[in-house]
Order: structure tokens, then sequence, then C-alpha cells
């Protein structure tokens, strides 16, 4: 598995694992449009100021994708998405080791940080185990049941 720059395909089959309003927002979080096509899918994810990247396999399959951006003074890590076809796989764990890595030498940081929606069982779950924890935010979260992770 390896992180590369995402392609027009790329983005073509992120696009495929939201069939509703709701999974796309539980995903990208406010002022991402719905329905969406290439363009404005492209442009919501804002690809000029957040680093982005899809997770590949050693077949060229896209696996995940996530974003990252310094917030706070750590590597913060964004909508965060692996293939609704392999979930349940480890696949998160790579993505997210990877992007932490590569984040916090890029952002020169040596902490992460992510939110989480509060129904996310398995996301909490996962984050948990690779030593995120449950911090306070300074501000107001501007999304409901919406928590804050830190790794230190």
């Amino acid at each position: 598995m390896r992180l590369t720059q995402p392609t027009d395909p790329n983005f073509i089959e992120l696009m495929s694992w939201f069939s509703t309003e709701e999974e796309l927002s539980v995903w990208s979080g406010p002022d991402f449009r719905y329905p969406f096509d290439l363009s404005s899918f492209k442009s919501d994810l804002k690809l000029d100021s957040l680093k982005s990247f899809s997770l590949i396999s050693t077949e060229g399959n896209l696996l995940a994708f996530g974003q990252y951006y310094l917030r706070l003074g750590r590597c913060h890590l964004g909508r965060l998405v692996v293939n609704p076809n392999l979930r349940g796989q480890g696949i998160a764990s790579h993505l997210i080791q990877k992007l932490s890595i590569l984040g916090k030498s890029d952002l020169n940081t040596d902490s992460c940080s992510l939110f989480v929606l509060g129904h996310n069982k398995s996301a909490i779950q996962a984050y948990t185990k690779l030593g995120f924890s449950m911090a306070d935010y300074p501000d107001e979260i501007p999304l409901d049941n919406c928590f804050y992770m830190v790794k230190v």
C-alpha cells in the first residue's frame, strides 16, 4: 500500500462511495455540495489548500482517501474514508499511520488531531486503538455530536 496524489479516476471512484447526501455529509463535513459532479467534488475538497492522498494497493486499486492540514499546531487529519467494500480489514490503520507520518514531517509538528462524529463508533474505536484520545477543543465545534481527538 502506498500514498499517491489522487487522480480523476480516483475521485470518480471516491464519489461512488457516497450514495446519499447524509453519507456525504458525515464524511465531508459542512459546505460540501450534493448532488455533485467531478468538478464540484474536487472544488469542495479544497485540493489547493488541503494535502490530499489516495491509498493505493499494489495492484493500483483505490483503498482509501484522506487529507491533512495544520490546525492548532497539529497535523489535522480529515475526510478519512475506506472503500466501503474493504472496511474492517485494517486499511484505516494503514491510511492514518501513513498520513500521520507524512503530515507531521511536512508540517513540522509532533502530534495529530481529527474530528469524529459520536455515532461513528467503529471510527472512534479505530482511532482509540491507534493512540488517539478525546480532548477539549478550544472553540465551538460547528457540528452536533462531534468530538475532537488527539494523538501526542
